[in-house]
């Protein structure tokens, strides 16, 4: 297999500049394999318009390629799982644009577009936070769960948020809380665990958090408040914190 790499060794991939959208999607289609593609669906991403190239294969694409709005933009467009992927990995969070994050959000079709989206770009925007309390509340399951994503994403990327910007979300995991949909559901558990996770004082208050949602009547929030309760309560995590 000849890899784009070779074929371009005379130009310098660290710009976007060297290399074009179609010379991404060839070497996607260079990398792919029908097992990969396969193998999607027991992880529950659509492969019916997916390629198959490995994770770690679209992350180095987007490392040679650099950050690029206009060639994540023409990626995106594609439609398929592997260059949207892509396009998350070059696409600029500061010129992605507020309406063009609605956008994109709106087309999530899988958990792992979504949570990539989240955690490689969307939650490095200046605008994140206004996202948060959007698209938490919003009815589509992607949606909402890319509401939770991006707030697991800023315990860990947002150094300078204070602990009253987390705290503010507990309102928005109240209400989704009963959301039984399970990507919805889990998405909810994974956003509180890594509040909880980020320093002592959020661990004390999401820990309160998730009894509260224990002792609810919803069978789906007992089950965030139980999961999450037991993890952050750990001797482990709580000795690492002090």
């Amino acid at each position: 297999m000849i890899r784009l790499e070779t074929v371009y060794s005379t130009r310098n991939l660290q710009t976007s500049k060297d290399v074009s959208a179609s010379e991404i999607l060839t070497r996607l289609e260079q990398e792919a394999s029908e097992d990969q593609r396969l193998g999607l669906a027991r992880y529950g991403i659509p492969n019916d318009t997916a390629l198959g190239v490995p994770m770690r294969v679209m992350k180095q694409i987007g490392k040679d390629a650099g950050r690029d709005q206009a060639l994540a933009e023409a990626l995106w467009q594609d439609g398929r799982y592997e260059p949207r992927t892509v396009a998350v990995f070059v696409a600029e969070p500061d010129r992605i644009s507020p309406e063009r994050a609605d956008e994109w959000c709106a087309d999530f079709d899988n958990w792992a577009i979504c949570d990539t989206a989240c955690f490689h770009l969307l939650d490095r925007t200046p605008f994140a936070w206004k996202k948060v309390h959007q698209w938490a509340v919003d009815d589509r399951e992607f949606v909402r769960r890319a509401g939770f994503a991006l707030i697991w994403g800023l315990t860990g990327h947002d150094k300078a948020a204070g602990d009253d910007s987390f705290i503010s979300t507990f309102p928005l995991m109240t209400q989704a809380a009963t959301d039984d949909r399970p990507l919805v559901k889990k998405a909810v558990d994974m956003a509180l665990r890594a509040t909880g996770k980020r320093n002592a004082t959020l661990n004390s208050a999401a820990r309160a958090f998730a009894a509260e949602l224990a002792r609810t009547e919803s069978k789906s929030a007992q089950w965030i408040g139980r999961h999450a309760g037991k993890e952050l309560g750990s001797e482990k995590l709580l000795s690492r914190l002090k």
